[in-house]
């Protein structure tokens, strides 16, 4: 027991600690790691994972690259530089430091649809990037140092204009990339397929580029095949989104770079629901894909171009991709064996196995086998081969201890296995420093409320060398609800996490029904049920830890951001279940919500909520009177997904209702915190 302090301000003072800059001890192993623990109740103890550690000392990766001399490159966020982007090559000897090749005016960031990723394109010696102060195309030579980015797309005054997820096409020595145009309507915006001179003598000389594919609601993908005659892309249309239903395309290119004709693969069928994404052009000239239109699981496909005929390549009740969130995303390559024969170099993830572990694979498309690649990774979303050498290739993933990082991966000639692993970039380096305090995750599955039909989430339990707490003591329970809400979440190390199981609290991350990660029909259980669905699977999971004795039923908290935050609001503003809560920048009005979002968002809730009246049933924002506990809120001033004053409303309720509350405001962050102190949300 904790006096004077109550046990419910307690937990919101926690909250609160988590924000401030502080470091509570100096050294961050035991001095003798053969002294007994010090006993002490949970909650209480010391770490030196300090929130100041925690925000300041992670960068976030943004794509990555390899050019044809197979040098690495990447965009990694700064958050001592207010959150920019830069582009950074790996150093010429290994022990040479990185370079950056974005100049400090610049920021490699693009805005198309919202979305992150797809921001650069690097072709020879050439970089294209978008700028996000302006969002014109610049391109930059990457062998030249200090080197000025010159821009190819026109000047329209105001950052309207955007484009992302370009390829550079050679044939035509043009660019291709996905437009978005906001200058009649943000809410409304055009999106094109577009072709880009990039040969402009002078700024003056700069034209509109020209529209090679237009009609549909959106676009991604544009890919071009080795010898630049066919263009491969992703469509879709209101009201759904990617992951729902999408539809690829391919289109033949005249002599002068003009869209003959066009035909879709697959998507078309009305009967058949899928959502096809990843497209891409093998070195042989055919084009793979993937999609969920047999299994509900994502896997790689064929298109046989002669016959017009899709043939799966592999399938197994296994993600080879995910919602398509981000532009850019490369979860397959192509890669050759010794004997010169195409092979398929791919991430996946069997549903439940071995703890929610991810696998890099090696796919034979001629003799349908798949072999696993064993690799300190259980985390693993991106793939690229290293051009200049057949058994080399770089992937960005993750761990349980190892924080988010690109690796180099050398295979052996039969590639079979690895011979060589080397983290190349790592998010933050001085993560070794407290392995002694990480908590390993529990991949637990649990019922939920609904009979006959489980749910997943990652337990941690408390970790800490120096202390312990007595037998007879459960710990309190902190319950993480990812965003999205079409989203999961990983095992991979977070100190967020980490912070909080050093200090004697046990977490839990839960992948509630409607999260990816587990096949379609898992995906569609939140369809018409948001702020149901995901409540009940919470406040279940909570349940389930507290029905096997790990822990407090007394001392159960929730905590989410974005779509997270609404989950975390709708718990506490319609159930009992938890004893205090933090929302960091929560949706409260779905109809607000509805009517503001952005074009890619805009019917998302058509399918998540459904009838208009359960847009006002399920928003915390018309129950605060309902809240019967601590709730402390962290709101971006310049969110225009959730406009700040959702946040003051039930700030300003839940004080007159005399409940403790707390806002903390943070000056120049959006929907997503990425300065130092604010850029982590956890």
């Amino acid at each position: 027991m904790i006096n004077p302090i109550t046990r419910k301000s307690y937990i919101l003072l926690c909250s609160l600690d988590y924000h401030q800059s502080y470091r509570q001890m100096s050294s961050t192993t035991p001095e003798n790691s053969n002294d007994a623990k010090i006993i002490a109740p949970y909650g209480s103890w010391k770490s030196p994972i300090t929130s100041d550690l925690v925000s300041g000392s992670d960068k976030f990766l943004f794509g990555i690259s390899v050019d044809c001399f197979g040098h690495l490159f990447w965009v990694e966020s700064r958050p001592n530089e207010s959150g920019r982007l830069v582009l950074v090559k790996q150093g010429e000897k290994e022990g040479d430091e990185p370079i950056d090749i974005t100049p400090k005016e610049f920021c490699v960031r693009s805005v198309t649809h919202q979305l992150q990723g797809g921001a650069f394109c690097i072709s020879g010696d050439t970089l294209f990037f978008s700028n996000y102060k302006d969002q014109r195309l610049y391109k930059q030579s990457i062998s030249s140092k200090d080197s000025t980015p010159v821009p190819i797309t026109p000047d329209h005054g105001t950052p309207l204009v955007s484009y992302a997820d370009g390829v550079f096409d050679s044939r035509f020595n043009r660019y291709i990339a996905v437009q978005e145009d906001c200058r009649k309507s943000s809410m409304n915006s055009i999106t094109t397929i577009v072709s880009i001179n990039v040969d402009n003598e002078s700024i003056q000389d700069i034209a509109e580029p020209e529209a090679l594919v237009a009609g549909s609601d959106f676009y991604a993908f544009p890919r071009m095949d080795p010898k630049g005659e066919r263009m491969a892309w992703i469509q879709w249309n209101h009201p759904d989104m990617p992951w729902d239903r999408s539809e690829l395309w391919v289109g033949y290119i005249g002599d002068e770079g003009e869209m003959q004709k066009r035909i879709c693969v697959v998507g078309g069928d009305q009967m058949v629901v899928e959502s096809p994404t990843q497209p891409k052009w093998s070195p042989q000239g055919e084009l793979f894909f993937i999609s969920d239109r047999e299994t509900g699981f994502w896997n790689l496909y064929k298109w046989v171009e002669s016959t017009n005929l899709v043939v799966p390549v592999f399938q197994l009740d296994a993600e080879f991709a995910r919602p398509m969130w981000n532009f850019g995303m490369n979860s397959y390559d192509f890669i050759e064996d010794k004997d010169q024969k195409s092979l398929i170099a791919c991430s996946y993830r069997m549903m439940c196995s071995q703890n929610g572990k991810s696998y890099l694979g090696i796919l034979d498309p001629v003799q349908c086998t798949l072999s696993p690649i064993d690799l300190p990774f259980t985390e693993i979303t991106m793939i690229l081969i290293q051009t200049s050498g057949i058994h080399c290739l770089y992937i960005e993933g993750a761990s349980a201890v190892d924080p988010l990082s690109i690796s180099k991966v050398t295979l052996d000639y039969q590639k079979s296995k690895a011979v060589d692993f080397r983290i190349t970039w790592s998010s933050s380096r001085i993560c070794s420093a407290y392995k002694s305090y990480f908590s390993m995750p529990e991949l637990i599955e649990f019922p939920t409320s609904v009979p006959g039909l489980s749910a997943y989430a990652y337990f941690y339990p408390p970790s800490n060398p120096i202390y312990q707490a007595n037998r007879e003591e459960k710990p309190p329970l902190l319950l993480k609800s990812h965003g999205g809400p079409t989203l999961e979440t990983r095992a991979i190390l977070n100190l967020g996490v980490q912070y909080w199981t050093s200090r004697g609290w046990a977490i839990v991350d839960v992948n509630y029904g409607g999260s990816s990660g587990y096949g379609r029909r898992y995906r569609e259980r939140i369809l018409g049920q948001w702020g149901i669905v995901d409540v009940n699977d919470c406040c279940s999971c909570a349940k389930f830890l507290v029905d096997s004795g790990k822990v407090d039923g007394e001392r159960l908290c929730i905590t989410g951001e974005s779509a997270g935050g609404y989950t975390t609001l709708a718990a506490l503003a319609f159930t009992e279940t938890f004893k205090a809560g933090a929302s960091l920048f929560g949706i409260a009005d779905l109809n607000l919500l509805k009517e503001e979002m952005h074009k890619f968002e805009s019917h998302y809730t058509d399918n998540l909520v459904g009838s208009g009246s359960a847009y006002f049933e399920r928003s915390p924002i018309n129950f605060v009177y309902q809240f019967s506990c601590p709730v402390i809120l962290f709101q971006g001033l310049e969110d225009e997904v959730v406009p700040p004053d959702q946040a003051r409303r039930i700030y300003t309720a839940l004080k007159e209702k005399g409940l403790p509350v707390a806002l903390v405001e943070y000056q120049g962050e959006g929907h997503g915190f990425r300065k130092y102190f604010s850029c982590y949300a956890g």
